[in-house]
């Protein structure tokens, strides 16, 4: 295996997919020096076929990124709250591969653009592989699955213009107050970050850890990164994606290439079990954050990159994560959000990547073997060999553990099209006013810059004052300013 994107050395001839020696690589087969071309020419036909299907469909969403693999090491014992293997000890270290990513641009997309990035962390553990899917933001711009496909519409080409509308993203966020918290994040200054380094990354959701006891923790995960933040002004981007826009996935080659490994100091907030139904607010609501004051952060671990792929198209276009791929000790929360991704993600992947996408070795455990009756399938490689393909059998099989990963969750009522539980302060705009006057003088002009500069290009008036009407329920000062930059660019 090469290291460091050098060429893997392979010596004898040129041969075809089959191994058949090649004599003549340059020249096709003809009927004569100047008649055309032979169907017997199976190298030629073997090439274009090939050549035809290298491309998969790019991923919906968080098609454009980069990736690189690493180490995670503990450092503090949770013990208390988890009874994950790889966080067992003080010192232990788990191989882990990071996926860093944009949300809204397909493959061929710039980096440098105002974007959530993904952050999507595999754990290849002891236990199986545990898959930590956030992004570089704590919050998200909705609480509830069903509208991910209508918001993730409204980010995409329109049907009609072939673009990206500002209509269509200001209508949908100004009837969706949920956003406003978000939108305020994606606005401000971390809104486009420098690099990859330069971000920290977050687990976003509320996750479940459980330890031998059987006791249940609520826990936020919060990658701080080492490196420090540093981001990119609307100008400065603009200039740096037209100029190299393969700028992010580069900075995290280049760094690592040269030994200066990025890392970040990974962190949990804990909030036992019993303590989330009298919560102030929702605690599974993806649009806002607990409060440190609440729940103080607790340093855990260290990540740090440390080997970049050795191919971009088989481990990091093929790499797939799931939300849904927990280890013992470890489970989901009640966010509806989390729960529509268990299944959204793993679908994605059996159609974009295929059913055994799990066998190839970006995606497979690497520090246990997976051991399942699934046979068969595009592109199966026949590694259960003779093996029964049933459970219960008596010819030694794999058999349950009869101990559930996670621990069962208390639920009661009626099924039903519910909204979420609600709580004392369930709010949509409190936490995106608190973020606002949290801001500098500085921070906040170039805020209401960016808003303004995107809010004035929708096409009706109405959908303008949808919009800015958020924010000024968020913060009376926000929504003044925001409103009067609009008018002033809407003339």
């Amino acid at each position: 295996m090469s290291t460091n994107g050098e060429a893997a050395t392979a010596t004898g001839p040129l041969t075809t997919e089959s191994g058949a020696p090649v004599a003549d690589n340059q020249n096709s087969e003809s009927a004569g020096a100047g008649g055309p071309m032979l169907i017997q020419d199976q190298l030629l036909l073997e090439k274009l076929a090939h050549f035809n299907r290298e491309r998969i469909p790019e991923r919906v969403v968080h098609a454009r990124g980069a990736g690189a693999y690493g180490t995670f090491t503990v450092t503090a014992d949770v013990t208390r709250w988890t009874r994950a293997k790889f966080l067992s000890e003080v010192g232990k270290e788990t191989e882990t591969f990071l996926r860093f990513s944009t949300v809204a641009g397909n493959l061929g997309a710039a980096d440098a653009v105002r974007d959530p990035r993904g952050f999507a962390l595999k754990f290849y553990t002891e236990e199986g592989n545990y898959d930590l899917v956030g992004n570089n933001t704590p919050v998200f711009f909705i609480k509830d699955a069903i509208k991910f496909p209508d918001f993730i519409h409204t980010q995409k080409r329109d049907p009609y213009t072939g673009s990206q509308e500002a209509d269509n993203v200001w209508d949908f966020w100004g009837l969706s107050p949920e956003s406003t918290h978000q939108v305020t994040w994606l606005f401000g200054d971390r809104g486009i970050p420098a690099s990859y380094r330069h971000m920290n990354g977050y687990g976003s959701h509320t996750y479940q850890w459980s330890n031998e006891a059987g006791e249940v923790f609520w826990v936020k995960y919060h990658f701080k990164t080492d490196q420090g933040i540093k981001n990119l002004t609307q100008d400065e981007a603009n200039r740096l994606a037209g100029e190299d826009p393969d700028s992010h996935q580069r900075d995290l080659r280049e760094s690592i290439e040269r030994g200066d490994f990025p890392s970040w100091t990974v962190q949990v907030q804990i909030m036992p079990a019993d303590e989330a139904a009298n919560y102030r607010f929702n605690p599974f609501d993806l649009t806002k954050v607990w409060p440190h004051e609440d729940y103080p952060p607790i340093e855990i671990g260290k990540l740090e990159l440390n080997r970049n792929p050795e191919n971009i198209f088989a481990e990091v276009e093929q790499s797939i994560f799931s939300p849904a791929h927990f280890v013992p000790g470890i489970g989901p929360s009640p966010d509806k959000m989390l729960q529509g991704r268990l299944f959204a993600y793993g679908d994605a992947h059996r159609y974009r990547v295929g059913i055994n996408a799990d066998h190839l070795p970006v995606n497979r455990p690497h520090a246990t073997e997976a051991r399942t009756h699934s046979r068969d399938g595009f592109l199966y490689d026949g590694r259960h060999k003779g093996a029964k393909n049933y459970e219960p059998n008596s010819f030694g099989g794999p058999f349950q553990t009869d101990r559930p990963l996670w621990q069962p969750v208390t639920v009661t009522g009626d099924t039903g099209n519910h909204a979420a539980p609600s709580h004392a302060q369930d709010n949509d705009f409190v936490q995106a006013g608190n973020l606002y006057r949290l801001m500098s003088e500085a921070e906040k002009e170039r805020l209401i810059a960016n808003l303004a500069g995107f809010i004035a290009k929708v096409s009706r008036d109405d959908i303008a004052e949808r919009a800015i009407n958020n924010f000024r329920q968020a913060d009376p000062d926000y929504g003044k300013r925001l409103e009067a930059a609009v008018q002033a660019l809407r003339g």
